[in-house]
């Protein structure tokens, strides 16, 4: 194998830590299961795209009625082309992954605003 392989391999070891970690703590806001999407992890909540997994960091999806908090925790956009283009993911702080009560909220909130966009 070349060291591009071992290097891919690395990456999706880590990711799959952290889905695993995210996929447990997350499992009472509703039916959970990922796919591998375009070099990242997809995270679906009763069949919607609610958040995904890049780099070994965690995004959440992002509309009105969570923007806010995301933009007051001062996370990032997702930046999937390497320039100022960005799609409606945001990093989830670490200090939010780390309150269980708050990490399932966030997610919900996510999940909710997933299905709302999905049904417009």
């Amino acid at each position: 194998m070349s060291g591009m392989d071992y290097g891919l391999k690395s990456t999706h070891i880590m990711s799959d830590s952290l889905l695993s970690f995210v996929l447990e703590q997350l499992d009472s806001v509703g039916s959970l299961h990922s796919r591998p999407m375009f070099g990242a992890v997809s995270i679906y909540g009763d069949g919607v795209i609610f958040a995904m997994i890049h780099e070994n960091q965690l995004y959440f999806k992002v509309g009105a009625d969570n923007l806010a908090d995301f933009e007051a925790a001062e996370s990032e956009p997702f930046r999937p082309y390497g320039d100022e283009r960005t799609m409606p993911y945001w990093t989830v702080p670490a200090d939010i992954m780390d309150d269980h009560d708050a990490f399932v909220a966030w997610a919900r909130k996510a999940l909710r605003g997933a299905k709302a966009a999905k049904a417009r």
